[in-house]
């Protein structure tokens, strides 16, 4: 359903059931699925990909050209994925050649104000509390949860299942399960009530506890921690995920609380 008051280019694709509200805008090279609701004053510029059942709030920017000097222009696209809830003012760059995409995933609620900047990639049941800023190319993985007016730097990589306290500025990658807070960000624990939550069972909540601790409370650099957690305890699959987050980070893993 498109109101009068609205531009819709006659070359974008879009599902019968998708609802257009007054001044929006809808570039060509546009695609958007099924039971789709598009507020007011929305703009979906060129080379986006909207799923199905996904709400757009009033003010937000879908698929910007990239704020990065390198961009000649390429053909690139901004992917936002199923039941996904875009509040009021939020911006989604498009990609550029590094990637040629930025993803939003399923299932995500990116709150008032947010930004996703070029070739991010967002996962799946994300939350971004208002205001938070993503700088280009950045990894965000399922279930995390990142707190208002937090800022994260380009090229960092936040894991799955994690909870970031509001305000954060994050320099450095933040492996899976844990609480990060203070200032300057550190490890502030695992985030056991969030992982409570997603069924995870007590048993391996006390097994990431234990891999945490030989990471942070040893005294041991992360290579040797890393070692001696594959030495000593047992193959999981939560083991693995962390052992590998940690020795493929590019920018290392933000430091224990001192």
């Amino acid at each position: 359903m498109k109101q009068p008051l609205s531009y819709v280019h006659p070359d974008a694709k879009i599902a019968d059931s998708v609802v257009i509200e007054p001044f929006v805008t809808i570039d060509k090279n546009v695609e958007i699925g099924e039971g789709t609701r598009i507020g007011s004053n929305v703009t979906i510029l060129e080379g986006a990909r909207i799923g199905k059942n996904v709400t757009i709030f009033p003010g937000a920017v879908i698929s910007g050209i990239p704020q990065d000097l390198k961009f000649r222009g390429e053909e690139t696209t901004a992917i936002i994925g199923d039941n996904t809830v875009i509040r009021e003012c939020v911006t989604v760059n498009r990609g550029t050649a590094a990637k040629g995409k930025t993803v939003v995933g399923k299932n995500c609620l990116i709150m008032a104000y947010c930004h996703v900047a070029h070739d991010c990639v967002v996962g799946d049941n994300v939350i971004m509390s208002n205001a938070v800023q993503l700088a280009g190319e950045v990894a965000v993985d399922n279930y995390a949860i990142i707190g208002g007016g937090a800022l994260v730097h380009q090229f960092c990589h936040i894991g799955p299942h994690v909870m970031i306290q509001g305000g954060a500025l994050i320099n450095k990658d933040i492996p899976p399960y844990v609480k990060a807070a203070r200032e300057p960000i550190a490890y502030a624990g695992i985030n056991s009530i969030g992982l409570r939550r997603r069924n995870f069972s007590s048993e391996v909540i006390r097994e990431i506890q234990e891999i945490y601790r030989y990471l942070y409370l040893s005294g041991l650099n992360n290579t040797d921690a890393v070692e001696r957690i594959e030495a000593e305890l047992p193959a999981t699959a939560e083991r693995d995920e962390i052992v590998m987050f940690v020795r493929n980070s590019k920018r290392g893993i933000i430091r224990g609380y001192v």
